[in-house]
């Protein structure tokens, strides 16, 4: 076996999917190689990933590389940081049997997950779940308490250009299914034309799908530099202790932005901004919201994400929800459209019969008269 291709190398998978092309060597260091990781990878239709890390360690039963095999793109696992340290941007990969070639130069023997090893580290991990969730439970608990006054108190909101009160605010995340659920609400845009609030690499997928993010939230590490100078409102994701590693990136492109000072993640910043500013109704697309979710993002816990949807969650619907309001409901447009069709005929029908003239002009004298015209 023969595999060849130019390194594209990044510590995060997010922000690497970004630079990919076509027939290049993903070089990341994923721990874990998560669902949604996994889909942006195939999408680009790359030869192959060379993980230093472990792709499934055993910890819980993630997608990714199950998701990589039956896609046909190898899996070159946990080549370590030494060799991941020797791979440079756009170096001439190649694989050959089990060794990896370095721009013809020989580097070392490599281990490619077969389909039969993601199957048997997979059913591993499924059977750590229970122990895995009885930590993760105790972590959320325990970060819950110390931080739901915080969470739960009225937030120091940066001032917002965008009008939200009263409106629908759509927040897009690049999750599981965000495509297909962007697609599937296109009615609900269209007839109600929500705020349109990107988390991130949301917002890119927010422009792809044909539209323009009113507001992007995140940590900036994701996110092209495209569609920051295409959005005039951003708000960095900043510590509460002030910390805001995105403002140097925006800095650099100066581009202007506000700090919102918060726990958790920008996805719940993202949710606090639109319920603070009174949002009549809050739709998520690509939204985390359960264990697994949390543990590909390497999570220990979704303290802050459990807080802050006890707080907004009677104003939260998932894009799924709203799909289904809008899947057979007709516009009022196409029915207008619909009896304009339909009177057309008959219009033209009139204006060919003297005798329906004559009764359109005794009708139209019989309002005036009742009317006093």
């Amino acid at each position: 076996m023969i595999i060849r291709g130019y390194a594209k190398k990044d510590l995060k998978t997010k922000r690497l999917v970004n630079r990919l092309k076509q027939n290049d060597i993903a070089v990341i260091s994923h721990r874990d190689i998560d669902e949604v990781a996994a889909l942006h990878l195939t999408e680009k239709k790359i030869r192959a990933v060379i993980n230093c890390a472990e792709s499934i360690s055993g910890s819980y039963p993630n997608q990714g590389p199950k998701i990589l095999s039956e896609a046909g793109i190898p899996v070159i696992d946990n080549i370590g940081q030494d060799v991941f340290d020797k791979i440079k941007e756009n170096d001439l990969i190649e694989i050959i049997d089990d060794s990896l070639y370095i721009n013809k130069q020989k580097l070392c023997k490599v281990n490619i997950l077969s389909k039969e090893e993601v199957d048997r580290k997979t059913e591993l991990a499924s059977e750590n779940l229970r122990k895995v969730l009885y930590d993760f439970v105790d972590n959320t608990l325990s970060y819950a308490e110390k931080e739901k006054q915080y969470i739960l108190e009225p937030a120091a909101l940066p001032p917002v250009n965008v009008r939200i009160k009263g409106r629908h605010v759509l927040i897009v995340v690049r999750g599981k299914n965000y495509k297909e659920d962007l697609r599937a609400i296109r009615p609900y845009i269209m007839d109600v034309n929500p705020v349109i609030i990107g988390v991130d690499g949301g917002a890119d997928a927010v422009l792809e799908s044909g539209y323009k993010p009113d507001i992007i939230i995140g940590d900036m590490d994701s996110v092209s530099d495209e569609c920051l100078k295409k959005c005039k409102e951003i708000i960095v994701h900043a510590y509460p202790d002030g910390r805001a590693p995105g403002m140097q990136r925006l800095e650099a492109l100066k581009i202007e932005a506000k700090k919102f000072r918060y726990p958790g993640t920008s996805e719940d910043i993202a949710l606090i901004l639109a319920y603070e500013n009174k949002a009549e109704l809050i739709v998520t697309v690509g939204s985390h919201t359960n264990m697994v979710d949390f543990l590909e993002k390497g999570r220990k816990g979704m303290a802050s994400t459990l807080l802050v949807r006890m707080k907004v969650g009677y104003k939260v619907i998932d894009a799924k929800g709203v799909s289904e309001l809008y899947q057979n409901r007709l516009r009022p447009s196409y029915i207008l459209m619909l009896m304009a069709a339909a009177m057309l005929p008959v219009a033209l029908v009139a204006k060919a019969s003297p005798l329906i003239r004559d009764l359109y002009r005794l009708i139209y004298l019989r309002l005036r008269l009742l009317f006093g015209l």
